[in-house]
């Protein structure tokens, strides 16, 4: 197996589609045992497959496909922003940084997916064209204008400065729009489908799954879960429950919501584009999100509670109502559209922190004259794990093979990856 990583993914380098890890594991390679079986979880195991490890990937539950509640990163929202959008989170310069490359690693993994037909339409992703609106010019705004700049000169497919262009093109009434826009190529990813592929994909690698709840902090029982599953190293990839396994008092969950309707041509003009009016420039976190989910469900949002534990929205929630009738106003063809009678609507919590998204490896001390622990964390990604998922798998590559040769953390300037909380997609 090769000790030399690569902190930046690329497609066919580090991973492969194919059913076989690309560096093919022997009875000598370390194994590694993954905390989560989300998004994160999953691209983190997908990576450290094809570098040659062996993985069993441990969560309490797994992607589902019924009318019953979904894991996070399946009601995630899923379309692809450079770089997220803060929302309730601290970010600094640095960490603005580490979110740009994460954002830009994934585009052109995702990219890559989805410029294979075969791939494209087994992993549920598509490139399409991607809108933001603001209700003021953008050129008034010297944080916006930045980002658009550098957005367009990011790498990203497609951009243009469409400005009212793209609010007449796309049917939004420019009293409810705003009044200036851009548009990108975007990754956007159906995520039930995705998810399902990933978990296909990573046991054909050969991971091994295991159904369980992690109670307690992971730091304290890491000696016994390295020997119980004859692990080296532990990645822990848990979302919200990293308050509990991390001992991480900054967690905490931020609830939204979506509306799932059909866009099928007949009840409106098929939306073949996502639009947005993100929650870096909404007011009172309540965004315009409209994005196809795939070729027939079209998802409506959207909203963010910070602090908020309860999976109790129904139809007829105001906060629903309000967040149906803020698209409906912005895209008037909407008040046409049918609810998808099978998963009318979604809801979910998304992990954020208090600080920044925490990719690194366990700083705190085993105890007097023990070794440094073997635990990588990458939780906190708030609503853009798919945004990110590549970008963070390539740092947690290269922290696991840091802690395998039992080398004394950096500190938080090298070792630690932080990135900035992100826009809400639900």
């Amino acid at each position: 197996m090769s000790r030399t990583a690569h902190s930046d993914l690329n497609f066919w380098r580090d991973l492969t589609p194919l059913h076989e890890p690309l560096n093919k594991p022997t009875n000598y390679s370390k194994h590694i045992l993954v905390v989560g079986g989300g998004v994160i979880g999953l691209t983190t195991s997908w990576a450290l497959l094809d570098r040659g490890y062996h993985v069993t990937i441990m969560s309490k539950e797994w992607a589902s496909f019924g009318k019953e509640q979904r894991l996070a990163s399946q009601i995630a929202g899923a379309l692809w922003e450079y770089p997220p959008a803060v929302c309730g989170q601290h970010t600094d310069k640095i960490s603005l940084q580490h979110s740009k490359k994460w954002c830009m690693v994934a585009y052109h993994i995702w990219n890559a997916i989805a410029s294979n037909e075969e791939l494209s339409k087994a992993a549920g992703v598509r490139m399409m064209p991607s809108a933001f609106y603001f209700p003021n010019p953008i050129d008034s705004d010297d944080f916006q204008r930045e980002k658009m700049e550098e957005t367009s000169t990011s790498g990203v497919v497609g951009f243009d400065r469409g400005g009212k262009e793209l609010i007449t093109k796309r049917g939004i009434d420019p009293a409810h729009g705003g009044v200036d826009a851009y548009e990108i190529m975007a990754p956007i990813i159906d995520t039930d489908a995705a998810m399902a592929w990933l978990m296909t994909l990573v046991k054909a690698k050969g991971a091994k799954m295991h159904t369980e709840t992690i109670q307690g902090d992971l730091l304290k029982q890491e000696q016994q879960l390295r020997e119980r599953f004859q692990v080296d190293a532990i990645v822990n990839c848990t979302g919200i429950a990293g308050a509990e396994v991390a001992a991480d008092n900054t967690c905490y969950p931020i609830r939204g919501g979506l509306f799932r309707v059909i866009n099928d041509g007949n009840d409106f003009p098929k939306v073949e584009a996502a639009m947005t009016i993100s929650a870096d420039v909404a007011r009172h976190n309540e965004i315009v999100f409209i994005v196809p989910r795939n070729d027939n469900i079209l998802l409506m949002g959207g909203f963010t509670e910070p602090h908020n534990w309860r999976l109790d929205l129904t139809l007829d929630s105001p906060v629903m109502q309000r967040m149906k009738a803020r698209c409906e106003a912005f895209l008037p063809a909407l008040k046409n559209a049918r609810l998808d009678p099978e998963y009318p609507i979604a809801q979910g919590l998304r992990p954020f922190r208090g600080t920044n998204i925490r990719v690194e490896r366990e700083l705190r001390p085993l105890g007097s004259g023990t070794a440094p622990s073997r635990i990588v964390h990458s939780y906190g990604h708030g609503g853009a794990g798919w945004t990110l998922s590549f970008g963070c798998a390539g740092d947690v590559l290269r922290l696991v093979e840091e802690a395998l040769m039992d080398l004394k953390p950096k500190g938080t300037t090298s070792a630690t990856a932080a990135g900035p909380a992100v826009q809400a997609r639900m």
